[in-house]
């Protein structure tokens, strides 16, 4: 896979950041992971030695700026775009728990009124990209 045929997304914060790499062409996941803002530069540069990417897609808000003012630092070839961030964490929440079913008394539950049992900002990343491949909310960052 070149550059050009994937993305970075990036859901920012002050403590912890999730990461996702997307298929450019279909918005497939190729990787995802919530890792310390100490750890974000070798956590993007690790993967992007296995999927080669260019862009990174950015939420446009808690450590925003920080995020990509780390990121421009430690990869200076990194390109950024602004995504609007607002109504991701319930889709985020959405494509949790698609991939992690609630087990049993929670099946019980509905699931738009319990929250994962681990940080989850990684899908908030995965639901970013998507919007940014899909054209909806991007801006030059």
């Amino acid at each position: 896979m070149t550059a050009s045929q994937a993305i970075l997304a990036v859901d920012p914060g002050r403590k912890k950041c999730g990461l996702a790499v997307l298929g450019v062409e279909d918005g497939r996941v190729l990787a995802h992971l919530v890792v310390p803002v100490s750890g974000l530069v070798s956590a993007v540069t690790a993967l992007r030695e296995r999927h080669p990417f260019a862009l990174a897609a950015v939420g446009d808000r808690t450590g925003s700026a920080e995020v990509q003012a780390a990121l421009a630092s430690g990869i200076p070839s990194l390109t950024f775009r602004t995504v609007r961030e607002a109504d991701t964490t319930l889709e985020a929440r959405r494509l949790y728990f698609a991939d992690h079913p609630p087990r049993g008394w929670r099946r019980l539950i509905p699931r738009s009124m319990q929250l994962p049992q681990e940080a989850y900002d990684d899908y908030s990343a995965i639901a970013l990209g998507r919007r940014f491949l899909g054209g909806g909310g991007a801006r030059e960052g």
